[in-house]
C-alpha cells in the first residue's frame, strides 16, 4: 500500500486514495470531498478501479464476524445441556407399586393448613396416570401426567372446603419403559373412597418412604396387586339389608372408638376401619358386617342413659347412612339422633343419643 492508492473501508462502506501514513498502522484516507480520515491499515484494502459504492458488499467485514463468531464461541460450561440421564433403576422396582398420598402443607396448623396431593410411582415403570373425581355417577378429570420411574409428581392443593367434592376417587395407570424391553403390564383401574373425616386427626398422617413430613397414603397398587375399592355399592343396599351372610371372622378387627372432649364416644364404621381386608366380600357382606357393630355398639350402651355415639359412615352415596336410619326409626325408636358436628364431620357423621 502506498500514497495514491484507492482503497475501501472493510468495517464500514466507502474508501478513497491514500494520502499519507501516520506511524506503521494508520493510513490517511482521502474521501471524494478532500477530507483525510485516519484508519487503521488492517480496516482498508487496496482496490483497482471499481467502484467502492456505498451498496457494494463488504465482504472483509462479513469475514470479520465469521471469525468474532468463531473465537466468542460457548465455553463448555456454558453450554445449554441437552443431555437426559436415562432413570436410574433399583432391584424389586420391577412389579408396579403406585400410591396417591395427601400431604398437610403446615401439619402443626392442621385445623387451618391446606393440602396437597401426590402421585407416587415407586417402580422401575413410566406410568401415564388419570385422576378422577366423582360426584353421582358423573366423573371430572382433575389431572394427568407421566410420572418417571422411581418418582412423584405433584397432582393439587386442596383445603377442607373441597373434600366434598373429593370422597369417590378413580385412579386409571398405564405403565411401560422407554428405550428398551420390558414386561407387559396390565393397565390398573382402580376407585378409593377418600374419608374426609381423617384430614381432622392428626394421627392420620404418618411417616413414610415418600416424604419427609407425615402424611395420609391410599395404595393404587402394590407389587403388581391392584387395592380393592373400599366402597359400598348403592345397588347392594337391599340385598345386604335382606342378606344374613356374616363377613369371614378372622377378616374382623375391633372397631375403631374414641372419646370426645364432650365426653361422646365415637364409632368408625368405614370398612377399612372395621376389616382387614374384604377379599371374597361382597357389598352386602360389607354392608351387614357394618351393621353388625353398629348393633353391638348400641346394645353394649343400652343401660347407659344419656351416653352419645357419634357413627362414622361418611358421605359416599348413602347407602350405610340410610341403613343406619332404618335401623334407629325400627328397631331403636326410644333413642334420638342428629347429624354430628359438620365442622368434624361435614355430613359423614350420625349422632345417637342412648334414652
Amino acid at each position: 500500500m502506498k500514497i495514491g492508492d484507492k482503497v475501501r473501508f472493510l468495517s464500514e462502506t466507502g474508501g478513497g486514495r491514500v494520502a499519507g501514513f501516520q506511524g506503521k498502522d494508520v493510513v490517511l484516507v482521502e474521501d471524494e470531498d478532500g477530507f483525510q480520515v485516519p484508519m487503521l491499515k488492517h480496516e482498508v484494502v487496496v482496490v483497482g478501479d471499481e467502484s467502492y459504492d456505498t451498496s457494494r458488499i463488504v465482504e472483509g467485514k462479513q469475514q470479520q464476524q465469521r471469525q468474532k463468531a468463531q473465537e466468542q464461541e460457548l465455553e463448555p460450561a456454558d453450554r445449554p445441556v441437552t443431555f437426559k440421564a436415562p432413570p436410574v433403576e433399583r432391584k424389586g422396582g420391577e412389579h408396579l407399586s403406585a400410591y396417591l398420598a395427601f400431604v398437610p402443607i403446615d401439619v402443626k396448623e392442621l385445623s387451618q393448613t391446606r393440602f396437597e396431593a401426590f402421585f407416587v410411582n415407586d417402580s422401575n415403570y413410566y406410568m401415564r396416570f388419570t385422576y378422577l373425581t366423582a360426584e353421582g355417577t358423573a366423573w371430572t378429570l382433575r389431572h394427568t401426567d407421566e410420572v418417571e420411574p422411581n418418582t412423584k409428581v405433584f397432582i393439587e392443593e386442596f383445603g377442607r372446603e373441597d373434600l366434598g367434592t373429593m370422597e369417590r376417587v378413580a385412579i386409571q395407570i398405564v405403565a411401560y419403559k422407554r428405550g428398551k424391553t420390558f414386561l407387559m403390564k396390565a393397565p390398573v383401574d382402580v376407585q378409593l373412597r377418600i374419608d374426609g373425616v381423617k384430614f381432622y386427626k392428626l394421627h392420620t398422617f404418618k411417616d413414610n418412604d415418600f416424604f419427609e413430613q407425615p402424611a395420609l397414603v391410599y395404595t393404587i397398587v402394590e407389587n403388581d396387586k391392584v387395592a380393592r375399592p373400599l366402597f359400598v355399592d348403592p345397588k347392594g343396599l337391599l340385598d345386604g339389608m335382606m342378606s344374613k351372610d356374616e363377613a369371614p371372622e378372622q377378616q374382623q378387627k375391633p372397631a375403631q372408638t374414641e372419646r370426645k372432649g364432650n365426653g361422646a364416644l365415637v364409632v368408625d364404621l368405614h370398612v377399612d376401619a372395621l376389616l382387614d381386608n374384604t377379599t371374597g366380600m361382597s357389598a352386602s357382606d360389607i354392608l351387614n358386617h357394618q351393621l353388625d357393630v353398629f348393633r353391638r355398639t348400641l346394645k353394649n350402651y343400652e343401660k347407659k342413659r344419656g351416653t352419645r355415639i357419634i357413627f362414622i359412615h361418611g358421605k359416599g352415596e348413602g347407602v350405610l347412612r340410610k341403613a343406619l336410619l332404618n335401623e334407629l326409626q325400627y328397631r331403636y325408636k326410644s333413642y334420638t339422633w342428629q347429624d354430628a358436628s359438620f365442622q368434624e364431620y361435614g355430613y359423614g357423621a350420625t349422632m345417637v343419643t342412648i334414652k
